[in-house]
């Protein structure tokens, strides 16, 4: 969307009416990553309960896999049958995943149970960042995005917290249950105060390219964790798993380039906004969402924190995510520029990354907070300029799609970036150099075990974690190098202003 593009006529015409469906939005919004958040401080309880220390990441890789899977498929639903009932149904199953979650009985079924919930947490992140854009002209938008992403930082802060509360207070289950009030209260309020638009043209869905996109993506994951599946990524099975990914990938292309209604419309690609975006935002999804349950398994193991306290810790990043973002929000709003900011954050990522991979025995936890919380404000520069520079180049009626699509990348980048850290720290800790007294598998140590443990063996299983993360710190500045590049290619637009947009609607309509 260029600034020559004409404004659409709002959503709904009353502002209060447009606040009160936000309010019911931004608790969805809570609701799906206060998920994604709380159970981060809980994986080491949950591992110490059910074992299996090599599928630590996938409890949240499973949630961000199936999440990855069905964003664009929702984004496109979205633009052809109108966003209030795709953003229901997607309400419901994530509602009754987390029901699910919390009757777990093994990693297995737990695992199970986040892919069903991540269905609906997909649609609940795509829906909500189309409505806004059904809501609110650009630069009121990019606003409004920032308190989007100060939701987010809520559920963040609060998540580790509560997740680690609720772990030594009620159990691990009570985390996913108290998702069941929030759902219900949501879908009653959205029911009955968010109209639904439904789009003219007649829906034309595209199976073919939505079954094909889930495949390649599931490949790409599996992949990714190959070297826990397999025992190697270069291993036959990996390599052919890898082989079948690509030729999905392909046979997407092929079918997005002959179907009347893509789930992704390769048109979009015609913009390099679109192309270079996606980029950036899997690498942000990758330093960003990706590194949260490391930065929990960090604390805990290398310092010795309770989940509760280890949650504490937490708000540091959350705060500096919510400055960052609040800062770059309302700066996008005032000078329509979005690219800067992109640059800014990924640039202070590689900072921060090289700065964590420093650290040591004897580290202050003071230092580890200003980290965190300097690494926080890096995520909050950069996060909004994604979703708010792909809705301005996309075509009104691909909004979804292109909204889908750059969130899509960002779950998809958290996905393999934690089967990626997984690999990274199980290898380090696979295998001592030396037994460490009164531990025998160091995989299944809890919290609560590792408090119990002497101080010489503690101090041990400190240093074997500190050296396990010193090249996942290092990687995570690897991607976002990476990013930053992409980045810095990008074409410095600006958001068109609603005053002219109006003026330029009898251009474009003498120009039909």
């Amino acid at each position: 969307m260029d600034s020559s593009r004409p404004a659409p006529l709002p959503l709904v015409a009353t502002h209060g009416h447009r606040l009160a469906i936000f309010c019911f939005l931004m608790a969805a919004l809570f609701m799906a990553t206060l998920d994604n958040q709380i159970v981060s401080t809980a994986l080491p309880t949950i591992v110490g309960e059910f074992g299996d220390m090599e599928r630590f990441g996938w409890v949240s890789s499973a949630f961000l896999l199936a999440t990855s899977a069905v964003m664009p498929i929702y984004g496109k639903l979205g633009d052809l049958f109108g966003r209030k009932y795709v953003m229901l149904t997607a309400i419901v199953l994530f509602t009754l995943g987390s029901l699910v979650c919390g009757f777990a009985w093994s990693m297995n079924s737990l695992i199970a149970a986040r892919v069903f919930q991540g269905l609906g947490g997909g649609g609940i992140m795509v829906s909500i960042f189309a409505i806004n854009a059904d809501l609110f002209e650009p630069r009121e938008r990019a606003r409004y995005q920032s308190y989007s992403s100060l939701m987010i930082m809520a559920s963040g802060s609060l998540g580790p917290v509560l997740g680690g509360t609720m772990s030594d207070l009620f159990g691990w289950r009570s985390i996913f249950l108290i998702n069941l009030p929030i759902g219900i209260l949501v879908v009653a309020g959205l029911f009955f105060l968010l109209p639904n638009r439904r789009p003219t043209r007649k829906p034309k869905i595209d199976y073919a390219g939505a079954v094909v996109l889930a495949a390649t993506i599931t490949c790409v994951v599996a992949f990714a964790d190959s070297k826990q599946i397999f025992g190697s990524m270069l291993a036959p099975a990996a390599l052919g798993l890898l082989g079948v990914g690509a030729a999905c990938a392909l046979l997407w292309v092929w079918i997005e380039s002959r179907v009347p209604e893509p789930i992704v419309p390769l048109r979009l690609f015609r913009d390099s906004t679109f192309s270079l975006y996606l980029i950036v935002t899997m690498c942000a999804g990758a330093i960003g969402i990706g590194m949260v349950n490391y930065f929990s398994l960090f604390l805990q193991t290398t310092t010795g924190l309770s989940p509760s306290m280890a949650g504490l810790l937490f708000i540091g990043l959350t705060g500096g995510i919510v400055i960052g973002s609040l800062v770059a929000g309302r700066l996008i709003s005032i000078t329509g520029r979005y690219k800067p900011f992109s640059v800014i954050g990924l640039s202070l990522s590689v900072v921060a990354f090289l700065m964590f991979s420093l650290m040591g025995q004897g580290t202050p936890l003071a230092v580890v907070a200003v980290l965190m919380l300097f690494h926080g404000f890096a995520v909050g520069c950069g996060q909004q300029a994604p979703i708010i520079g792909v809705q301005n180049s996309a075509p009104r009626e691909d909004v979804g799609a292109a909204t889908g699509a750059v969130t899509l990348m960002r779950m998809g980048g958290a996905s393999i970036a934690i089967s990626t850290y997984g690999a990274i720290v199980a290898s380090g800790v696979r295998s001592p150099a030396s037994p460490i007294p009164g531990v025998a598998e160091i995989g299944s140590l809890t919290p609560k075990m590792l408090a119990e443990l002497p101080e010489a063996s503690r101090q041990a299983v400190a240093g074997l974690y500190y050296h396990a993360f010193t090249p996942l710190f290092l990687t995570g500045a690897a991607i976002a190098v990476i990013g930053l590049v992409a980045a810095l290619c990008l074409k410095p637009k600006r958001l068109p202003t609603a005053k002219g947009a109006a003026a330029a609607q009898p251009q474009e309509k003498a120009a039909a």
